[in-house]
């Protein structure tokens, strides 16, 4: 139960009396109208905005018209008090029981409490990843591919279809290099001395595995052989080799796309035919020539007539390219059709996961979707900026062109995959991270995966402890919804209460902006509410968790502590990682 959402429909239906009182107007937009936590927890248990929202077409005073809601409000059983505040904001504090029936209803759902149908079962599709298929994945990729995927898991838990896919870039140049690269490497395996990697091939030593294995499937077939004989087949080999191993390291971080999208299966079949098609139809391209960019010149900027497609019409600086002079497709004509394929595939709502080096491309991809769906598609893009890898203060420099980068297995079998998925989680993802390995394994407070599961583990053992010292105690979950908790009075114990109730609400807000690593900071948030009662146990005997000589007091604060490792781990389930029961 969301129990913001539920108070804001109270809240409305006090405004819908009042309209049908004549004390407001008729025809009032009530969509702003919030309820919601206050910034500071003394003014109340819960904050509306109603007449401050509402005031300016209601042709009314903020505190006039906040003083006839409030009269309304303070008639409604679950609140107690009311108190205008400010300009008008009414603050409201509610019935203890109310708080204390949320346990039960956070104890009878377990880990589905906060699940929502908000997104109504709407297809969305989330593309990350999408790594070119020219090497291993490094912790660069790694944080695309988390933030990606606790989205994906985000939008499922709040109602949405969602669809999981990776792009392969497998039709430009690149996968051109690779088979030149691997074609040198099966040389080498075949025992010949290869020299230098010549400037421009992949130098990295990942590829004497493909070379080897295409010898032991072919042998010397391809040895001598002019480039034309081979290329096609050794590309298509590379490619599937290499994207078994992006398939296996993605597989080791928790990561299992839905579906694989392949741009050369996509063009071959006409993709981009198709696009030209649409296009032309609709008076959306012409040939001209663009002025020349100010500063570095873009790949697909020619001083010759080109076709471009007229993406200043739906919101770009400037029209795009998407055939060269010579007859050759742009890349963003590829991508064009990728994104005409999903929305054909039912998916009006579009969610792609970014480097950082492709900010510069959010406009025109955007464009060419709304272009392309007449309006009715949306791409919502999230730029991950970039991921500084050190050790012990120290950075850890990596280069991607020489060959020497760090992977991506390389670091799960470090720290470990839990760890590398919460982490990547603990800033927005437009910021920059930066990922010691030292410290992301320190058991302290100012390592947040470690507070964070440490509290699940300290809930499981003061459970675990509690049926020691009381054998006879109930602690299923039965039991536990049915316990009198009247006797959790002390502030600690009620902000846990009010901040588990956030959960539901949360979810929604973070779904609604596509924002997963709020979720980290929530968890963390909790974690620091209960790691402070155990604490404040310590100097005071009675508020500690198990009470020696009390068990029904016990038993209503293992119904918290319950309740607590629930929404902990449907939170860290979110994120894909696995709460720990204790820490080793």
């Amino acid at each position: 139960m969301n129990v913001f959402k539920d108070l804001r429909s109270k809240v409305v239906a006090q405004l819908e009396d009042m309209v049908a009182a004549g004390e407001i107007p008729a025809g009032l937009d009530f969509s702003r109208v919030a309820a919601e936590p206050p910034r500071d927890s003394s003014h109340g248990d819960v904050a509306t905005n109603a007449a401050m929202v509402l005031s300016k077409v209601a042709g009314m005073k903020p505190r006039d018209l906040a003083s006839l809601l409030a009269t309304r409000l303070e008639n409604l059983d679950v609140i107690t008090s009311v108190e205008i505040a400010g300009p008008g904001f009414i603050n409201l504090r509610l019935d203890q029981k109310f708080w204390f029936d949320q346990v039960g209803t956070i104890l009878k759902a377990g880990t589905s409490y906060g699940d929502s149908d908000m997104g109504r079962g709407e297809k969305v599709n989330v593309e990350y990843v999408s790594a070119n298929p020219t090497g291993p994945l490094t912790v660069g990729h790694a944080r695309g591919a988390v933030v990606g995927d606790a989205l994906a898991a985000l939008l499922s838990k709040v109602g949405y279809d969602v669809c999981k896919e990776y792009y392969i870039n497998d039709a430009g140049n690149q996968v051109n290099v690779l088979a030149n690269s691997a074609y040198l490497r099966y040389r080498e395996a075949l025992g010949e001395d290869i020299g230098e990697i010549p400037e421009g091939f992949y130098p990295g030593e990942y590829l004497k595995a493909v070379g080897k294995a295409l010898a032991d499937r072919d042998g010397d077939k391809w040895l001598g052989k002019e480039e034309a004989d081979w290329i096609s087949e050794v590309r298509t080999f590379a490619i599937d080799q290499l994207l078994d191993l992006i398939r296996s390291d993605l597989a080791a971080l928790g990561v299992v796309m839905d579906v694989y999208s392949s741009e050369r299966a996509l063009v071959e079949a006409g993709g981009v035919d198709e696009v030209m098609k649409f296009l032309k139809a609709n008076d959306l391209v012409y040939t001209g020539v663009l002025e020349p960019p100010k500063g570095k010149k873009p790949e697909d900027w020619e001083a010759r007539p080109q076709t471009l497609f007229k993406s200043t019409d739906f919101g770009d600086d400037v029209d795009r390219p998407i055939k060269k002079s010579d007859g050759s497709w742009t890349y963003f004509a590829g991508d064009m059709s990728y994104h005409l394929d999903k929305y054909r595939r039912g998916f009006n709502n579009m969610i792609n996961v970014w480097g950082a080096d492709h900010g510069g491309y959010i406009k025109r991809m955007q464009a060419a979707v709304s272009a392309m769906t007449e309006k009715k598609g949306s791409l919502d893009v999230k730029v991950c900026q970039l991921v500084n890898l050190m050790r012990g203060g120290e950075m850890v420099r990596m280069s991607k062109r020489s060959g020497n980068f760090i992977t991506l297995r390389s670091v799960i079998d470090e720290v470990g995959k839990d760890v590398v998925r919460f982490i990547m989680l603990t800033r927005k993802n437009d910021a920059s991270l930066d990922f010691d390995l030292e410290k992301v394994v320190e058991q302290s407070r100012d390592n947040p995966v470690f507070y964070v599961q440490y509290a699940h583990a300290r809930s499981c053992s003061v459970l675990k402890h509690s049926q020691n010292e009381f054998p006879d105690m109930d602690l299923s979950i039965d039991a536990l919804e049915k316990v009198d908790l009247s006797q959790l009075n002390s502030e600690g114990e009620l902000s846990l209460i009010r901040r588990l109730c956030e959960w539901p609400r949360l979810l929604e807000s973070a779904g609604e902006a596509h924002e997963p690593h709020r979720i980290a900071f929530y968890l963390y948030d909790l974690a620091a509410e209960l790691h402070g009662l155990w604490t404040k146990g310590k100097d005071n005997a009675r508020l500690r968790f198990i009470v020696t000589d009390d068990q029904d007091l016990t038993q209503a604060r293992m119904a918290l502590v319950k309740a607590t490792s629930l929404v902990i781990a449907s939170g860290l389930d979110v994120f894909g990682i696995e709460p720990v029961e204790e820490m080793r």
